[in-house]
């Protein structure tokens, strides 16, 4: 069988996904656990991206022809993609319906959310493989999902999903946008039962970046963590530090 058209003999194929996460709870946090995923079992055929500039011009009696604009800032990012689901191979899994309910979820308020006092549909981020233009945090804007093959028992076989994604606007890289530091970071204080790698899955949704909380609190034996500790948990997106101490702080 021949390569794909554009792609390399043998090379396997990488399947995009949408990762749904918590929201921060705080202004300015990074986002939080993961709720779930919908990995596409087709790719997208083709994405929309777009960026817009701000700029700005008074009217001034000096120049004939308009004044000089002013830039005045740019807009988030937005991205979007058709997403074609199918189980008609397996007709009695549900598979499709799920996916479709965790995609109208995005533009639900989660429990979670309402519990800290700052109400808020998930935060997402889409990936598809070495395309990182497209992999920015971000919350979804629209669901429109349209449904073209169903079983004897009304179950949906088949569902095209159209969505619509609009980038959460972060400070510019390398700042806080009050202190000054990196990537937002949330203090944790640990219970019984916790783990480098349980509070890895719940702030990352994966428990083998447990390394980076270590790292982050200078942690030598991951399996001695007294409950009360007091962890720092940074950003997904962090590039590594060195520990701060409180002591030397």
């Amino acid at each position: 069988m021949a390569a794909p058209s554009g792609g390399k003999a043998g090379a396997s194929l990488v399947r995009a996904a949408l990762a749904i996460h918590q929201p921060p709870t705080d202004l300015g946090g990074s986002m939080g656990g993961r709720i779930g995923e919908v990995e596409f079992q087709f790719n997208p055929t083709q994405l929309q991206m777009g960026r817009t500039a701000e700029w700005r011009t008074q009217p001034a009696v000096a120049y004939t022809r308009g004044a000089p604009p002013k830039f005045t800032g740019s807009q988030p990012a937005t991205l979007q993609l058709e997403v074609f689901l199918d189980s008609s191979g397996k007709p009695n899994g549900g598979k499709v319906q799920k996916q479709v309910e965790m995609l109208l979820s995005c533009c639900e308020v989660t429990p979670q959310s309402v519990s800290t006092k700052r109400p808020s549909p998930p935060w997402v981020r889409f990936s598809w493989g070495s395309f990182n233009t497209v992999q920015f945090v971000a919350y979804v804007t629209s669901v429109n999902a349209t449904y073209t093959l169903f079983n004897p028992t009304g179950e949906p076989l088949r569902a095209t999903c159209s969505l619509a994604l609009t980038e959460v606007a972060m400070p510019t890289k390398g700042q806080n946008p009050t202190s000054g530091a990196l990537s937002a970071r949330r203090v944790h204080r640990t219970v019984a039962g916790d783990s480098l790698a349980s509070l890895a899955w719940r702030e990352y949704g994966d428990a083998t970046r447990w390394r980076l909380i270590a790292e982050a609190n200078d942690i030598d034996d991951p399996m001695r963590l007294r409950p009360g500790t007091e962890l720092l948990l940074p950003a997904a997106d962090e590039p590594r530090i060195a520990p701060v101490h409180p002591e030397s702080a």
